[in-house]
């Protein structure tokens, strides 16, 4: 049974310029017959969250989400875009004050997530008593996608992409940027995290260097099915996505 600790935040703030989404937050471009995100609220639902604990990170035509969802859903308005974790950040201070475990997750890529995957990756975080956990994937082609790195002496890291040697291009294994955190650490940690220099943002991987850093406990676990990871980023992933929820029927 899911925590009644937890909370979920979904990063919803971006565009969708590589989805000629000119009007239309990148998340509510339509796959199956409805929003992306959608997909992503209905699972989290049917994992045990309320909507009053689902908070969606909106800018960029934000009032097309709170038209959609209505208003029993928690809404936080990232007026600057700093990046993931300042995202994070923004969606994990609008939530009630009783939620101590957040998962964090991109609403452009999750719409495949079943929710017994969200239940047992919740459960794990919160029984374990971490305060940073990681789903990871291992995908066949992560060439657009940051990969985990893993140090001989069991450390871990997020490089992303724009920071990776040709040896580290071959590692399949992939970061899907969907989190749990223990909220007093990730809202104690956030204002001394650096920005990452290429990008001048406020990423969530820094978050995993951080905590291991810190010597606090943090988890990285695979996904059994990488299918249930999958990232819109182009015309071709949209309808890609689409053609598998019709597939599925949902």
């Amino acid at each position: 049974m899911l925590p009644s600790s937890c909370a979920a935040v979904i990063l919803a703030a971006g565009r969708g310029t590589r989805l000629n989404a000119l009007n239309t937050p990148k998340v509510m471009m339509p796959i199956g017959g409805k929003p992306i995100v959608a997909h992503t609220v209905e699972n989290l639902q049917q994992a045990g969250f309320a909507p009053s604990k689902i908070c969606f990170v909106i800018g960029f035509q934000g009032e097309q989400l709170r038209t959609y969802f209505g208003p029993n859903f928690v809404y936080a308005e990232q007026t600057e875009l700093l990046g993931t974790a300042h995202a994070a950040f923004t969606g994990m201070r609008a939530l009630p004050p009783d939620v101590r475990q957040v998962l964090v997750m991109g609403g452009d890529d999750s719409a495949f997530y079943r929710p017994e995957t969200i239940r047992v990756f919740i459960e794990k975080h919160s029984v374990q008593g971490t305060h940073l956990s990681l789903l990871t994937a291992c995908v066949e082609d992560p060439s657009q996608l940051g990969r985990i790195v893993r140090a001989p002496d069991g450390s871990m890291m997020i490089v992303e992409k724009e920071y990776l040697t040709a040896e580290k291009e071959t590692i399949k294994e992939i970061s899907t940027g969907t989190f749990c955190f223990d909220r007093a650490w990730f809202e104690g940690m956030f204002p001394s995290m650096p920005r990452m220099k290429k990008l001048d943002e406020y990423g969530l991987p820094a978050a995993l260097s951080m905590v291991q850093a810190q010597g606090k406990r943090c988890e990285v676990l695979a996904l059994d099915n990488a299918s249930e990871w999958f990232g819109v980023n182009t015309i071709e992933d949209l309808q890609e996505a689409d053609r598998r929820k019709k597939l599925k029927g949902n």
